[in-house]
């Protein structure tokens, strides 16, 4: 598949590249693509969550009541979980959330993201970005020139480009990667993928091994 390679003005440089259809034309696996989202969502969770069991808690272990004739139930000490200000039965711990992919099936889910791209017209690829100064009204102009202002977009970069970073940071739905950091959930969570042209290269190298 080929597709038109814009300058930063949103025009048509007369060039075009070939999409290689082994990473942007295969048949989406949809299993696949939920596995390495869900693993990237676990992997963002801090998984701090703690409460204090009955061992833990400050208080008095006297027993607070004769253990028959109360007319009651049996309590021990004012730790009890059945007591209001007790201790939590079974609650979470500290933990980790993340779990093992093999690399084969996040290649597969990536390839899977980017393919649903093509399928849906939203991958445009730009002339490599050069910015003298980190300017937030540039990338503006820029998002405006290739009509993508107002959507979320992922921007691939082959390397990292700080001017373009800072310019972008602020604007709000932009975000700014590199070819070795793209993961499945960003390809999703986009409305636009955009790729700079030497960004290709590099993604047909991670990509297609």
């Amino acid at each position: 598949m080929e597709v038109s390679v814009l300058n930063i003005k949103g025009q048509e440089t007369g060039r075009k590249v070939t999409l290689n259809e082994a990473i942007f034309g295969i048949e989406p696996n949809d299993h696949v693509l939920y596995l390495d989202v869900k693993q990237y969502l676990a992997a963002q969770r801090q998984g701090t969550a703690k409460t204090k069991e009955r061992s833990e808690l400050s208080g008095s272990t006297r027993k607070l009541g004769r253990q028959k004739g109360g007319g009651g139930a049996r309590r021990g000490d004012i730790n009890s979980p059945v007591l209001v200000g007790g201790a939590r039965v079974f609650g979470p711990k500290p933990r980790n959330y993340d779990f093992k992919l093999n690399k084969k099936v996040k290649v597969l889910a990536r390839k899977s993201a980017l393919s649903y791209k093509v399928q849906d017209n939203a991958i445009i690829v730009v002339e490599d970005l050069k910015f003298e100064a980190p300017k937030t009204k540039e990338f503006v102009n820029f998002a405006k020139n290739i009509k993508v202002e107002g959507k979320k977009t992922l921007v691939l970069l082959s390397e990292v480009n700080k001017n373009v970073y800072l310019s972008a940071r602020n604007i709000q739905g932009t975000e700014i990667m590199t070819a070795t950091s793209l993961n499945t959930y960003k390809v999703l969570n986009a409305d636009i993928v955009v790729i700079a042209e030497s960004a290709l290269k590099a993604i047909d190298g991670i990509l297609n091994k």
